[in-house]
């Protein structure tokens, strides 16, 4: 993805003030040089912030005639207004490692066995994966096969084939819950009570017979 950023002169807060009033963001390019103050256009930044690819690739940043690959590292929003405040970006280059979550991508869950022939439910528990890899072999997302689910069973992180040259950010040992699989509960039907419900109706009415036999 492309975008358009312009270079800034003025920092502070009163700087950044004065931006946002007129539609602009402030932000920061920084790695693999000197740190450079960037400005961006408010609208446009925002609505390429709701597309997945914008936060999980490399960018082509536009700025002062020369294009730089860059990726996402920070955004702050308003409290509670749809605003961008600030936004950080990182230059990269095919050399560069880095750790990156990427968003995950579900398919083949409706045809596994634990779907199709056992009714079961799928939760995906995780939405988003922590990888490590080159900045060349960053993908925008990483697609997970459910085709072989089974009932009553789950997929661990450990459990992942991910492309050559691209692993898996571990937090000590922990090997995180990425799909759950449960059997639902089936509800049994209460029939007893209006049995004896019934029973005690027919009770009182044949008491009553007698009563009015009497």
């Amino acid at each position: 993805m492309k975008f358009t950023a312009y270079e800034r002169s003025l920092q502070g807060t009163g700087a950044s003030r004065r931006l946002r009033n007129a539609a602009k963001v402030p932000g920061i390019v920084y790695g693999a040089g000197e740190p450079k103050m960037i400005e961006l256009d408010h609208n446009a930044l925002f609505f390429a912030l709701k597309k997945e690819a914008f936060h999980s690739s490399i960018l082509e940043m536009d700025l002062a005639g020369k294009t730089e690959k860059v990726l996402l590292r920070d955004f702050q929003m308003h409290a509670y207004k749809p605003i961008v405040m600030h936004v950080d970006f990182q230059r990269v280059d095919v050399a560069t490692r880095l750790r990156k979550k990427v968003p995950l991508h579900f398919e083949g869950e409706d045809t596994s066995p634990a779907v199709k022939t056992d009714k079961c439910l799928v939760s995906h528990v995780r939405t988003e994966l922590e990888i490590e890899c080159l900045a060349s072999q960053l993908p925008e997302f990483v697609t997970i096969d459910l085709s072989n689910l089974e009932r009553n069973t789950s997929l661990h992180a450990s459990d992942l084939k991910l492309p050559e040259g691209i692993k898996v950010v571990k937090r000590g040992t922990l090997n995180p819950v990425i799909v759950a699989v449960t059997t639902p509960k089936v509800e049994e039907e209460i029939v007893a009570p209006v049995v004896v419900a019934a029973e005690k109706g027919k009770t009182k009415a044949k008491k009553t017979e007698k009563q009015n036999q009497k």
